[in-house]
């Protein structure tokens, strides 16, 4: 069983993020589409169109609004496909895991450089939209620029708990439970679309227990440079998110890899 205590390789954990970096790059141009290019389509479409009737929310133009909730989703949609679909195939179909752990690799350093992996695709997809909302003049502050660090900790975040969902799969369909029945309900009630506020009272403070209300406040403040409401909750609910994920993912890989 895992302790928190356990031991952590830091160089073993970077050994497999730059073996996923290898990998990945020879698959760029694909990826690029994939992790820049609809979201980019997504903030385009509803903020030039849905923008033109909407005008301001929250004082701000729609499609920045809009904006600075995408950077978040992203980041979320980004990390937590990576953590499924891409972790599944590296533990089950290929076998990659059960070769990484025939060296000294253990299943934490996996599970960690995995995560970091998955941490630094969001910041990837995340800066794709950050760059087509610069090109957009949306950005007019060199502070924007802290968006990227915050999609690294969102990608944390979500990435744990998608290793869980691999963990427990069986086939890829399995995705589809976490995929309908937790990140598209989280997406339509955590504010990337409109504010939190619209939501019924009763429900706020359930949606506020989950970790993409706190990446989209986190987010849109820095892109619009409003005043944070409460920036350090937002980085502990997401920091706690990651850790649970990870601590979680590492026992549940360890006991599927000894089945």
């Amino acid at each position: 069983m895992l302790h928190l205590s356990l031991p952590i390789s830091l160089l073993g954990a970077w050994a497999v993020f730059a073996r996923n970096f290898l990998v990945w790059r020879r698959l760029f141009w694909p990826a690029l589409v994939m992790n820049f290019g609809e979201p980019a389509l997504y903030l385009l479409g509803l903020g030039l169109g849905l923008g033109h009737f909407i005008g301001e929310m929250d004082g701000v133009s729609y499609l920045a609004f809009l904006a600075s909730g995408i950077i978040a989703s992203s980041a979320m949609n980004t990390a937590s496909f990576e953590g499924m679909y891409s972790v599944y195939t590296r533990m089950g179909p290929q076998k990659t895991y059960d070769a990484m752990l025939a060296t000294p690799l253990r299943v934490q350093d996996i599970v960690l450089g995995e995560m970091l992996w998955c941490a630094a695709k969001a910041v990837f997809s995340a800066g794709g939209i950050f760059i087509v909302a610069l090109a957009l003049g949306l950005l007019t502050s060199p502070s924007a620029l802290w968006v990227l660090p915050a999609a690294m900790l969102i990608g944390l975040a979500f990435a744990g708990p998608a290793m869980m969902m691999s963990a427990l799969a069986r086939n890829y369909d399995f995705f589809n439970y976490y995929v309908v029945l937790v990140l598209t309900p989280m997406l339509l009630v955590s504010g990337v679309f409109y504010p939190i506020d619209s939501l019924p009272a009763g429900l706020r403070p359930w949606v506020d227990l989950l970790p993409l209300p706190h990446a989209v406040e986190l987010t849109r403040g820095i892109v619009l440079e409003a005043a944070l409401t409460r920036p350090w909750v937002n980085i502990l609910v997401l920091s706690l998110y990651a850790l649970f994920g990870f601590y979680s993912a590492a026992w549940l890989i360890r006991r599927r890899l000894l089945e």
